[in-house]
């Protein structure tokens, strides 16, 4: 498997895509589901890192002007909202 820094994003959805056309039109070897399963897991390690920039990055301006950066909240359990 390549290491995350040595593929980009459209490189790895590419190969994804074809992996997921191939597995519909032919099946995919035990080989290939675990390349689709690696790659996938991959997109995501990736997606949620440029996620969690671009939230560390992002600022709310208030009405008086000034800017603040977002925080984070942990999800609440169901019963701690009632």
């Amino acid at each position: 498997m390549e290491n995350l820094k040595d593929i980009n994003m459209e490189e790895l959805l590419a190969r994804i895509n074809e992996l997921a056309a191939k597995k519909k039109t032919e099946g995919l070897n035990e080989a290939e589901t675990q390349e689709q399963h690696n790659l996938r897991q991959q997109y995501l390690t990736i997606f949620r890192g440029n996620f969690r920039s671009q939230l560390e990055n992002t600022k709310i301006q208030t009405p008086d002007g000034k800017l603040h950066p977002l925080q984070y909240a942990p999800p609440q359990c169901p019963t701690e909202q009632e």
